[in-house]
C-alpha cells in the first residue's frame, strides 16, 4: 500500500502532503473495503468483462464513502498547523491557491484527488484498481465524488466539476475522455498547476513568449489613487497614454502598491498565436497563481481578433491594466472600466531615468539622449543596448552609442513604408546663407526641446493638437533640402524616413488617407525624421468644387491638415512649388524655410566640396571659373563632380578641366538648358 508522499518541511508543502495523507487513508479504506467484497479481487482480466457475481457485487456497492472521525482529525490538524504557518507570515500555497481561486472545501478536496497520481506515481494502479480499469490511472469524476464523500447523483455535487465550475473554469482541473458519460471521465491537474503547488513558480514555454519585460518603477503622480481603486476591487482598467509616455510604468507601479505581482503581457504575440482564447485562460490562470495583475499595452484594436482578447481579458477576474492610445469601445466588455489618463512623463524624469540607468555616464553624453522620446521601459532597453555596444567595442560608453541603442527601439512598420536614411553629413556639410542655416538649426532646437515646451510648459493646449514639429522645404531641385533634412536628423541622433510618394498616393478614392494614416501611425513609434519629398503632389491646394474629384481631393486636403496637426513626431515637407501648397498648411507648419540658388560665393564653396579631397585633381582645375561661368544648384554640381569622376577613373588618371567640361556639358543636357559656344573660354572641352 502506498505511503503519503513526503514533500519536504516547507509549512506550504507540508500542508499540502498532510491533507494528501487524509486522501490515502480513504484509498486505503475503499480498497479494503472493496477487496473484502469483491468475488474476485485478483482477476488478472478486469475491467475485460464483467461475470454474474461481479455484477450482483457493482449493484449492491455503496454509492459514497462517508468520512470517519480519524481523517476529520487528521484535516483538522492540517488545517490548524496551516493556521500558525500563516500567523508567522509563511505562505501555504494551498490556501492562497483555494483564495485566489474562490475554491470551496469541496474543490479543495476534489483538486486533492486529481492530484493524488501527479505527485506519488504508485497512487496511478491503485487508482486503476478503483476505477475497474488498470489502463485508466487517473481518478475519474465518480471516484473523486466518492472519495470525497459525495453523492454522484446529486446535482450540486456534479456541478462542481462542469465547465462552469471555479476548479474547471479556472485551469485547475481538466475533464478529459467527453466521450464517456459524465462520472467516467478522467480528472486531470495541469503540470502548471501541480509544479506551483510543490513550490515552482516558473511559467509555461508558450506564456514565456508572450511575456514583455516588465517596465522599471518611476515615480509617477496618481499611483497611489489607482492603487486604491485596484485594491477595493476594480478589475478593468483603461490607461490612456501618449507616445513616450509611461503608461506601462504607471499600471506596474499602482498593481506593486496594490500589493500585487505584475504579469506584463505583449498583446500583439498573443492575439497571433494558434487558440488565443486557450491562451487567455493560461495567462490569467498563471496571473491567479502568482497573484499579479496583466498589464497589456494595445497599440492598435482595430481587428476583429484583438477585440476578441480584449473582450477575454476584460472577463478575467484579475486585475487588467490594459496601456493604450485609442478610444475603449464599449462592446470589449460587459463591465464597464475605469478610465484613467497616464500622467506627463517629464523631461526630468526621463533625464533621471538615463542617469538612473547608465550610472557613471557623462552628462554630456546623456544629453544626446534629449532629443529621444522614450517610455520608461524605452530607455531601459535603449541604455543595455547602448552598454552592450561599448562592451563589443571595448570602449567607453559614448554619445553615439546611446543614439544608436535609442534608435533600435524604433518600430520596424515604418521601414515597410518609408525608406530608412541613416545621416551620413554633418552642419560641415551645408553650404547655405546665414539665415537659412539659422533656421535649419532652431528646427533641432524645436525637436530637441518640444517635451518640455510643449508638453510640461503646455504651450499648444487643447483642440487635439499635438506634440511634433513640422516644417516646410522650399526652393529649387538641388539646393540643399533633402541634405538639410539628413542634416537635422543626424544632429538630433535620429534615423530619417523619406516617404516615398508611390506607396501613397492612390487613383482610388479614400486609399491615399489610409495609406498615410498607416504611415503616421507607424511615424508615432519612431523617432525619427519623416520627409516628405515632392510634398506638393499630396498637399495640394484646395479648390472650387465643380465636379466629384474636386470633392474628393478637398476632402484628401482636409484630411491632411488636420493629421499634421495631431502629429507628434517630427515632419519635414519639401516642395519646388511652394505656391502649390495649400495656404491652411502654412498655419500649421512651425518654420518655412526658402532655399535660394547658390551665389557664386557659395557656389565656388559647391564646387570644392564635390569634388572632395581623395578624388585626384590636376592642377588646371579651375574653379573659380566654374563658379562664375556655370549657374547650377548644389545638386547639379554634384552631379557633375560624379560625372567627371567616372570619367577620370575609365582614363585612370585624374580630374581635368577637359573632363569637368565634359561633364558640364553633359548636366546641361540632361537639364535640357543651352549652353553657348563661348561659355567654356577659357576652358574649351
Amino acid at each position: 500500500m502506498a505511503a503519503a508522499p513526503e514533500l519536504d518541511d516547507d509549512p506550504g508543502r507540508d500542508h499540502l502532503a498532510r491533507r494528501l495523507q487524509v486522501l490515502d487513508a480513504r484509498v486505503r479504506r475503499v480498497i479494503a473495503a472493496r477487496r473484502a467484497g469483491d468475488p474476485q479481487p485478483d482477476d488478472p482480466f478486469r475491467g475485460l468483462y464483467l461475470s454474474d457475481e461481479t455484477l450482483d457485487w457493482l449493484a449492491d456497492r455503496p454509492a459514497d464513502l462517508a468520512w470517519q472521525p480519524d481523517e476529520l482529525a487528521l484535516v483538522v490538524a492540517a488545517e490548524r498547523d496551516a493556521d500558525a504557518a500563516e500567523a508567522t507570515g509563511r505562505q501555504v500555497r494551498l490556501r492562497r491557491l483555494a483564495q485566489a481561486f474562490g475554491l470551496a472545501a469541496v474543490d479543495v478536496e476534489l483538486l486533492l484527488v486529481a492530484l493524488l497520481p501527479e505527485v506519488d506515481a504508485r497512487f496511478e494502479p491503485l487508482i486503476g484498481y478503483l476505477n475497474d480499469d488498470v489502463t485508466r490511472r487517473r481518478a475519474s469524476v465518480g471516484l473523486a465524488l466518492q472519495l470525497c464523500g459525495l453523492a454522484a447523483a446529486s446535482g450540486t455535487a456534479r456541478a462542481r466539476l462542469s465547465p462552469a465550475s471555479p476548479l474547471v473554469a479556472g485551469g485547475l482541473v481538466v475533464v478529459e475522455d467527453l466521450e464517456r458519460s459524465f462520472l467516467g471521465r478522467s480528472l486531470r491537474v495541469p503540470d502548471r498547476v501541480v509544479a506551483h503547488l510543490l513550490g515552482d513558480d516558473t511559467p509555461e514555454p508558450d506564456v514565456v513568449e508572450l511575456l514583455a519585460p516588465v517596465p522599471p518603477q518611476v515615480p509617477l503622480p496618481g499611483v497611489d489613487r489607482l492603487a486604491g481603486a485596484v485594491r477595493s476591487g476594480q478589475h478593468l482598467v483603461c490607461v490612456r497614454d501618449i507616445l513616450g509616455g509611461p503608461g506601462r510604468a504607471f499600471a506596474a507601479g499602482a498593481l506593486a502598491d496594490a500589493g500585487f505581482g505584475v504579469l506584463a503581457v505583449d498583446l500583439d504575440r498573443l492575439v497571433v498565436t494558434a487558440e488565443p482564447r486557450a491562451t487567455v485562460r493560461r495567462v490569467v490562470r498563471e496571473a491567479r497563481l502568482t497573484g499579479s495583475g496583466i498589464v497589456a499595452e494595445v497599440l492598435s484594436a482595430d481587428d476583429p481578433g484583438t477585440q476578441s482578447v480584449l473582450r477575454l481579458l476584460g472577463q478575467a477576474p484579475v486585475p487588467v491594466l490594459l496601456v493604450m492610445r485609442a478610444t475603449w469601445d464599449s462592446s470589449w466588455s460587459r463591465g464597464t472600466p475605469l478610465l484613467v489618463e497616464a500622467p506627463a512623463f517629464l523631461p526630468d524624469q526621463r533625464a533621471d531615468l538615463w542617469r538612473s540607468a547608465l550610472r557613471g555616464s557623462d552628462e554630456a553624453s546623456l544629453a544626446a539622449t534629449t532629443p529621444f522620446v522614450l517610455s520608461p521601459d524605452g530607455v531601459a532597453r535603449a541604455a543595455d543596448s547602448a552598454r552592450r555596444q561599448a562592451s563589443f567595442e571595448q570602449a567607453d560608453l559614448r554619445a553615439d552609442h546611446l543614439r544608436r541603442g535609442a534608435r533600435l527601439q524604433n518600430a520596424a512598420g515604418l521601414e515597410r513604408l518609408a525608406r530608412r536614411v541613416e545621416p551620413g553629413v554633418g552642419w560641415d556639410d551645408l553650404v547655405l546663407p546665414p539665415l537659412v542655416l539659422g533656421q535649419l538649426r532652431e528646427i533641432a532646437v524645436r525637436a530637441r526641446h518640444r517635451e518640455r515646451v510643449l508638453g510640461e510648459w503646455r504651450m499648444r493646449p487643447g483642440g487635439g493638437r499635438g506634440r511634433g514639429v513640422t516644417a516646410l522645404f522650399a526652393g529649387d531641385s538641388g539646393t540643399g533640402k533633402t541634405m538639410s533634412a539628413e542634416v537635422i536628423a543626424a544632429d538630433l541622433g535620429l534615423d530619417m524616413y523619406s516617404v516615398d510618394l508611390a506607396t501613397v498616393v492612390d487613383k482610388y478614392v479614400g486609399e491615399t488617407e489610409k495609406n498615410l494614416e498607416r504611415i503616421f501611425n507607424e511615424a508615432a513609434g519612431v523617432n525619427g525624421v519623416l520627409l516628405f519629398d515632392e510634398a506638393d503632389a499630396i498637399f495640394g491646394k484646395r479648390s472650387e468644387v465643380k465636379d466629384a474629384h474636386d470633392r474628393y481631393a478637398n476632402i484628401e486636403s482636409a484630411y491632411l491638415l488636420q493629421r499634421m496637426e495631431s502629429f507628434d513626431g517630427l515632419a519635414i515637407l519639401a516642395t519646388n512649388l511652394r505656391a502649390n501648397l495649400d495656404e491652411a498648411f502654412t498655419r500649421r507648419l512651425d518654420i518655412i524655410v526658402d532655399f535660394p540658388n547658390p551665389d557664386v560665393a557659395r557656389r565656388r564653396a559647391l564646387w570644392d566640396r564635390c569634388l572632395g579631397t581623395v578624388l585626384p585633381r590636376d592642377d588646371d582645375v579651375d574653379l573659380e571659373f566654374c563658379a562664375d561661368a556655370f549657374d547650377v544648384t548644389g545638386g547639379s554640381i554634384r552631379s557633375i563632380a560624379v560625372t567627371a569622376a567616372y570619367l577620370a577613373a575609365d582614363s585612370d588618371g585624374e580630374i581635368t578641366m577637359p573632363l569637368l567640361m565634359d561633364a558640364v556639358q553633359r548636366e546641361y543636357r540632361k537639364l535640357g538648358r543651352l549652353l553657348l559656344p563661348g561659355q567654356f573660354a577659357p576652358h574649351p572641352r
